[in-house]
């Protein structure tokens, strides 16, 4: 074993002690730097190269979290939602300010989506931070303007795109940020283009209803602040947005109201008992049935993660696609794992298992047979019709805490007849 040099007092090796100076230098240059440009990350396979110059230091790196998948909405236009996960290269000491965010085509380099001010603040925060207005019935408090990341510091971007009508979906995108590290000398510029990635050439699965024909309420749906949205998980060691499109679905009566009576009564949910059915034909590949039913309409302790969705079918409808039905009736459950089932088919009756405060059925479609760690990628249903929509803002986990059940629907600008549409957030529609 070779003696260590007693001048080496920190007990690291040259090599480590030149990467540190090296980090150490690249904040020095950043912050006494002007404008500069760099590449945050290596073009995918097959994708157009950047402008950029070659190697530089980049005070940001970024990953995009999923492959972005475009969807059309009940808005009829076209949709991108996906994050960006970046990480400040800065020491402690020197936090820098991100003034705006351009998603690009990197063909063209054309802007398909911009984010800056107020729109950028309150579509960024800091990794670890609470879902802001996440246990109230009131909005969230505006965010802190300008955007400031400390250094070494993790934030992630929420990005949810619109493009305009019959702009073409760019093959692959790349991302532009830029502001200014906050040295003690002043602020110094920064432009940097980071992760170029493609966009999903599979599009979307577009499937039947997962309910009966009836009034149903599209709850915590994209692409809002809702908590599948912005539902940052950490599992087995990675992030992961494991329901990013997923959807909570409520029954809803004829006067609007999605439950009568006594709200502390599962039976006074007009969802509790409702049959789901296989949106499509497909597998059973998972079956889980004996957690009892949460008593409403308080939000039950955090649970297991295996107990998280309750009681739960889990269908294989096509390669990587499963569907995810969530928060069944005990003992509910009429399939079991290997049946094949047919589209219309009734697996199982709406519950309020698991991490549910009442009685609604969860549901989504994921990548994996298991609903943590997956992916949760967009789709569309075949026919229905926008009634009218909720405002403002409930946190609908949590519905028989209302003065009553009856929603506050308002009219909806897409009221209609829609067909191959993904429900945006609070519409109230009819299958």
């Amino acid at each position: 074993m070779a003696e260590r040099d007693p001048r080496n007092r920190t007990g690291r090796s040259p090599l480590l002690r030149g990467l540190a100076a090296a980090v150490l230098a690249a904040g020095m240059l950043l912050a006494s730097a002007g404008p500069g440009h760099a590449t945050g990350a290596a073009p995918a396979p097959g994708a157009p190269s950047t402008s950029a110059p070659g190697a530089q230091f980049t005070p940001l790196t970024a990953a995009v979290m999923t492959e972005p998948t475009p969807f059309v909405a009940t808005d009829g236009r076209t949709h991108l939602s996906y994050e960006l996960l970046t990480t400040s290269s800065l020491p402690r000491s020197a936090p820098l300010r991100l003034d705006r965010v351009d998603v690009r085509d990197a063909r063209t380099h054309r802007v398909v989506g911009s984010l800056s001010g107020r729109a950028l603040a309150q579509a960024a925060n800091p990794v670890g931070d609470p879902l802001p207005g996440a246990d109230a019935y009131t909005p969230a408090p505006p965010a802190p303007t300008p955007t400031v990341i400390q250094g070494s510091q993790q934030w992630i971007i929420w990005l949810d795109l619109v493009l305009h009508r019959g702009q073409p979906v760019p093959q692959v995108l790349e991302h532009h940020l830029s502001g200014a590290v906050l040295s003690p000398s002043g602020p110094a510029a920064f432009e940097e283009t980071v992760q170029v990635t493609r966009t999903a050439g599979r599009p979307p699965l577009n499937l039947n209803p997962p309910v009966r024909p009836g009034t149903w309420y599209s709850s915590e749906s994209c692409c809002g602040n809702t908590h599948h949205r912005r539902g940052l998980a950490p599992i087995n060691g990675r992030f992961h947005v494991p329901q990013r499109f997923a959807i909570d679905w409520y029954k809803v009566g004829r006067r609007g109201q999605t439950w009568e009576g006594d709200p502390t009564r599962l039976t006074s949910y007009l969802s509790y008992g409702q049959p789901v059915v296989a949106s499509l034909g497909g597998r059973v590949v998972e079956v889980r049935d004996g957690l009892p039913d949460q008593p409403p309409p308080l939000t039950p302790p955090t649970p297991p993660i295996e107990d998280t969705v309750g009681n739960h079918v889990t269908l294989e409808v096509a390669p990587g696609r499963y569907l995810l039905y969530a928060h069944l009736k005990p003992g509910s459950l009429r399939v079991r794992e290997g049946d094949r089932v047919a589209s219309g088919q009734v697996l199982g009756l709406i519950g309020n298992s698991g991490n549910s405060a009442t009685p609604h059925l969860h549901f989504q479609v994921m990548t994996t047979a298991e609903p943590f760690p997956t992916d949760s990628p967009p789709f569309t249903f075949r026919r229905f019709r926008v009634l009218g929509q909720v405002e403002p803002r409930l946190w609908d986990d949590n519905l028989g805490l209302q003065p009553t059940g009856v929603l506050p629907i308002t009219p909806s600008p897409y009221a209609g007849l829609h067909r191959a549409r993904y429900p945006l957030d609070r519409e109230v529609l009819e299958f």
